[in-house]
């Protein structure tokens, strides 16, 4: 139940981020979802794109340095409260997260977070036996692209 994400690492100079995305736009490459971190010597943009192994290839081709992870995408309540109860389930269970993001659909009070956590199999283990949904082929990233967006 992961989902492959892309961790891309740009120089933290203007028209990086424009040159990394165009590369996966000319490629025909959809990205789902995405944040950009920085320090002050570089960005990492993680991605979620709806072909990841060509991702890789288009972009270790044109010499970005990246790498693919497994995050979880996990569909929580968007109300007040929606993400304690996600990361309740997850402290209950000892898991650490590493990081996260989200971002909100149109899907009425539903929204997706992303979450790179240490302990994967466990995590997924105890978020399906409290039916949390979790996303994880091509399917729901369809969906993801037609309900949310």
């Amino acid at each position: 139940m992961l989902i492959q994400q892309l961790s891309v690492f740009l120089d933290n100079s203007p028209g990086r981020l424009n040159a990394a995305t165009k590369v996966l736009s000319e490629a025909g490459i959809n990205m789902r979802a995405l944040t950009l971190a920085d320090t002050s010597d570089f960005g990492v943009l993680r991605v979620i794109v709806d072909k990841p192994e060509e991702a890789m290839a288009i972009l270790r081709k044109n010499n970005f340095a990246a790498k693919m992870t497994e995050v979880l995408v996990v569909e929580m309540e968007d109300t007040p409260g929606g993400l304690t109860t996600i990361l309740d389930i997850l402290e209950d269970g000892g898991i650490n997260i590493e990081y996260m993001y989200a971002f909100a659909g149109t899907k009425p009070r539903k929204a997706l977070m992303i979450f790179r956590v240490n302990k994967a199999d466990e995590a997924i283990d105890l978020l399906k036996s409290k039916n949390v949904r979790l996303f994880s082929t091509e399917e729901d990233i369809d969906e993801l692209i037609h309900v949310y967006w």
